[in-house]
């Protein structure tokens, strides 16, 4: 089907859908993400998915956030099935570049960012088990979120209502298995306490990709009539194989295989956080215009070790910083804002500062001699140097009505950043810099009350997309310092949608266009640094179509489809492979960006005979997937079938016994479920996991 049929299609159903005669209820979904005011999502003049508990307790085991976020369009959550890397994450299209960790999305738990000031983020420590949903917004309204926010992901926590404690054990193939615990309970005077923890083990169905993971949290809650303060203190360790990526031959050959130099080099990760917030909302009585006040603070650090699969001879160029990273990150910031309403006008006013510092350090990853090395270890210090990243903005959102079906919203962000390393490992050259950058996101939205049920939106904005720390650590030209050529990106995004709600139909549809200016890629690669360079402008266009829909009271089912078509719009040239020095191969105007899908569908068919019992039958599919610039590889098109069932059982004096059974990928197909996009080595295909089962036991108590 062509862009202009699909797009057809789209609209004729929202018109079917808004045209339909059924008996409208209100939307039952509040959101806070990229409003100023707490509302339903369906009065949203925005694309925003929100994920519930149960949806999220109903996708397994409740370890990676890829389980349920195949529900919501436009978004991409790839897993590696390897620990020792982040999930992959994108948003139409913004992220897809990202070989490792997540970038150009805004991450929060709890208000808390997970995403640093540079754009570098990551999600291993998002509790899952505990979470009351999480939101995912995006499109314009993003951009209020400040640097690299093409799209927003935000955890909420389960509030504590009542006593309780729950025990649950997870047991699946390729060895895992999992045990998690929580208590929680009111304690009197207007206080809460909730203590969690997990501990999982994983062997992984390729060698050399087993994992570990430990993680508790306390969350302590205050209520009174005009205050709520919650504190949270969370930590995790995760030590794990890393079985790295493979080569088209390779995953042709044996696609759960495992590449050489995985178990040569001993490549593996071990990464460590603790993390303490506090947020503070007062309500506001008697004092005019000003409604509430939230004061969010918090502070954090994170370790993270990592052995790499690089040869003893390349580290022995001068230059080279060693095949061992291994950084302790300390991390705070305050983000504080004020409510104030009057008869028909929100506003929120606010400021933010974050701040994050690196110490890192770089070792030889073997022992011995170049001719005969022993891998695998940590060997010679080659790099010692301190990473700083720090933001401050200033933002504005104002919400308020034209007329009576028509609601305007209107934001401002702005802010700076300033990141600097200074080298103090001088004998290999001077690594010192600092580049400052400045940006004002503007956004503009408005929402019609079409028919009842019916809201139809528009909304623009500009964003900005800063070079990380790591994009801006090396020259092309191999000379010392900050890479001083590299801009940061900026956007232009422009979406019109509509929401549709009924009394068994909820539907959004949203069509979507983004220019990119200066999009940062790849330049040179060799001795282990890779430089970065603007390729020019980029554009991506697209549609999303969300449809929940209640066949008969026993009978649900859910559609989701994206399709977006995300390509260069000038040429540049790139790297064949390494060494590269200078980027020698032509990238063609309208090839597709690296790293995006044109489409992927989620479909769901759920059976309810009983409000204890549930069966159901899940079928996910994604296109073609771009591994490289050139596009001269890519990961084939697949589709899945997932199947589950649960039953709770109420066992007297007040326990709860839940079971839930799933057979993921139940056809067994082959595929690669991630890519590491612009591998240098060209292992870019990540195996998706074959025919896999779960069995997941929770028991509840309520006192």
């Amino acid at each position: 089907m062509n862009r202009s049929r699909y797009l057809g299609a789209l609209c004729s159903l929202v018109w079917q859908a808004a045209t339909a005669q059924t008996a409208v209820v209100p939307d039952q979904q509040v959101i806070v993400t990229g409003s100023a005011i707490e509302r339903a999502a369906a009065d949203a003049p925005y694309a925003i998915s929100v994920v519930d508990a149960q949806a999220l307790r109903s996708s397994g085991p409740l370890i990676n956030l890829s389980e349920a976020m195949a529900r919501v369009p436009g978004l991409v959550v790839s897993n590696r099935n390897n620990y020792a890397q982040d999930l992959q994450v994108s948003a139409r299209g913004f992220g897809a570049r990202s070989g490792f960790g997540v970038r150009g999305l805004r991450l929060y738990t709890d208000g808390i960012p997970a995403s640093m000031p540079d754009g570098q983020g990551q999600v291993s420590h998002f509790d899952l088990a505990n979470a009351e949903r999480i939101e995912v917004l995006r499109g314009p309204f993003s951009v209020l979120y400040g640097n690299s926010s093409g799209g927003v992901i935000a955890l909420f926590s389960a509030p504590v209502r009542e006593g309780g404690g729950e025990a649950a054990a997870d047991i699946g193939s390729f060895g895992l298995h999992q045990l998690r615990a929580s208590v929680a309970a009111p304690i009197g005077g207007g206080f809460d306490l909730r203590a969690s923890a997990a501990a999982m083990e994983w062997e992984g169905f390729r060698p050399h990709s087993s994992a570990q993971k430990h993680a508790g949290g306390l969350r302590l809650g205050y209520e009174a009539s005009a205050d709520r303060v919650v504190v949270s203190l969370n930590a995790f360790e995760q030590p794990a194989d890393d079985p790295l990526g493979l080569t088209r031959a390779q995953f042709d050959a044996d696609p759960y295989q495992t590449t050489p130099e995985a178990t040569q080099f001993d490549t593996r990760k071990e990464a460590r956080q603790l993390q303490l917030g506090a947020s503070w909302r007062h309500r506001f009585e008697a004092a005019g215009p000003l409604s509430e006040s939230a004061l969010t603070a918090y502070t954090g650090q994170r370790s993270v070790t990592q052995w790499l699969a690089i040869a003893a001879a390349t580290q022995a160029n001068p230059r080279h910083g060693g095949g061992v990273i291994d950084f302790d990150r300390a991390y705070d910031g305050v983000d504080a804002r004020l409510t104030w309403r009057w008869d028909s006008v929100d506003l929120v006013t606010g400021a933010a500062v974050e701040r994050q510092r690196d110490d890192r350090r770089g070792y030889l990853n073997y022992t011995g001699t170049v001719a005969a090395p022993t891998y695998g270890v940590t060997g010679t210090l080659r790099r010692d140097e301190i990473n700083r990243a720090r933001s401050a903005d200033l933002y504005a959102q104002l919400e308020g009505q034209l007329a009576a079906s028509v609601t305007a919203s209107a934001g401002l962000r702005s802010g700076t950043l300033r990141l600097t390393t200074q080298d103090q490992y001088l004998s290999n050259g001077d690594d010192s810099g600092e580049r400052k950058f400045g940006y004002t996101n503007p956004v503009l939205g408005l929402r019609w009350a079409a028919l009842p049920g019916l809201n139809l939106y528009a909304s623009m904005a500009r964003g900005f997309e800063s070079p990380t720390l790591g994009e801006l650590a090396y020259r092309a030209d191999g000379s010392g310092g900050f890479n001083t050529t590299l801009l940061p990106q900026t956007s232009r995004q422009l979406e019109v949608g509509a929401k549709w709600r009924s009394a068994s139909l909820s539907l959004d549809a949203a069509l979507f266009q983004i220019n990119v200016d200066d999009e940062i890629g790849v330049a040179t690669n060799a001795g282990g640094r890779s430089a970065y360079q603007n390729v020019g402008r980029t554009e991506r266009s697209g549609a999303e179509l969300a449809l929940g829909w209640r066949v008969a009271p026993e009978w649900r089912t859910q559609l989701t489809l994206t399709y977006l078509d995300a390509t260069y719009v000038d040429g540049f040239l790139a790297c064949a492979g390494i060494p590269c020095t200078t980027p020698t191969v032509p990238i063609a105007p309208g090839n597709r960006i690296v790293g995006t899908q044109r489409g992927n569908a989620f479909a769901e068919l759920v059976w309810q005979p009983r409000a204890t019992t549930e069966f159901a039958v899940e079928a996910r599919a994604a296109s073609t997937t771009m591994a490289n610039d050139s596009n001269t590889q890519a990961a084939p098109r697949y589709a899945l079938l997932n199947l589950r069932a649960s039953q709770r059982y109420a066992l007297g004096d007040g326990v709860t016994l839940e079971l839930l059974a799933r057979l993921d990928n139940a056809a067994d197909r082959v595929y690669a479920g991630s890519l590491i996009v612009n591998d240098a080595n060209g292992r870019y295909f990540e195996t998706g996991a074959p025919r896999s089962a779960l069995l997941s036991l929770r028991v509840l108590r309520a006192f």
